[in-house]
């Protein structure tokens, strides 16, 4: 079985007000695919990766990573093979110092300290912050808190990764360093973001959602470059596609 394989079956969520976030989304996503899903605010992104993970449970449809449905018993199961960097940090991050929260997941794992600090001190490396692994997080800046984050996730070696706008808040050369890290994650990838640069560089592949449901699902460049269909999404298209603004031709 491969837990890196991600589908959704005419999933649909709404909330206690009635908001319908998912209406009938279905996908499939595979081993080692890197998968951008981008929308306007509200189009349904996090929600279906709050699905996704089982932080939510659909009202109708089904989740699987691999063979596996995901439900409320299958979430401990599910999350030893799912990955998920949330939006905020703060959302995230809960322990006394950055080495306990990016040790939390690997001790939840029930592995042995020495694998513990191995696995923390390589995700600090990694995201580029070994130097804070004893700092409170409340005394992070953003882009330090997202690091943090991120190593979180990577100290528990996910099969497959998902990110909720891992971009967000960061300077040009945190954005890069994030970037970097991406490409260097072999299996599947799904990302969200309002970067349509990050996107367009990062995934092979992108998925519109509008009004909780998938408008369009294909190639990046293809899509990106879908004026019509980005209009009605209430997108733009990536600065790298654009038009020179000072002489009007193609960069």
């Amino acid at each position: 079985m491969s837990h890196h394989r991600l589908d959704a079956k005419e999933v649909s969520f709404h909330y206690p007000d009635g908001n319908r976030a998912i209406d009938g989304v279905s996908l499939h996503i595979t081993h080692g695919e890197a998968v951008g899903i981008v929308g306007a605010n509200g189009a349904g992104k996090s929600t279906l990766l709050m699905l996704v993970m089982g932080l939510l449970q659909p009202q109708s449809g089904k989740v699987s990573v691999g063979d596996i449905e995901v439900t409320p018993k299958t979430i401990p199961l599910i999350r030893q093979h799912v990955g998920m960097v949330l939006q905020n940090p703060d959302d995230q991050l809960f322990m006394p110092t950055v080495y306990e929260d990016v040790a939390f997941g690997p001790r939840n794992m029930k592995l042995d300290e020495n694998e513990v600090e191995k696995r923390v001190m390589e995700a600090l490396t990694l995201v580029g912050i070994p130097h804070l692994k004893d700092r409170p997080p409340y005394r992070l800046s953003g882009g330090e808190k997202r690091a943090a984050a991120i190593a979180s996730v990577m100290s528990m070696a996910p099969d497959l990764l998902i990110m909720d706008e891992p971009t967000t808040n960061l300077d040009p050369k945190g954005r890069r360093r994030i970037i970097e890290l991406i490409k260097g994650f072999e299996h599947t990838r799904i990302i969200t973001s309002h970067d349509m640069d990050m996107i367009l560089e990062l995934c092979p592949r992108t998925i519109v959602m509008k009004s909780g449901r998938i408008a369009a699902d294909g190639e990046t460049r293809s899509i990106l470059t879908n004026e019509a269909l980005l209009a009605e999404c209430n997108l733009e298209m990536p600065l790298a596609l654009q038009n020179c603004p000072v002489c009007g031709h193609p960069k």
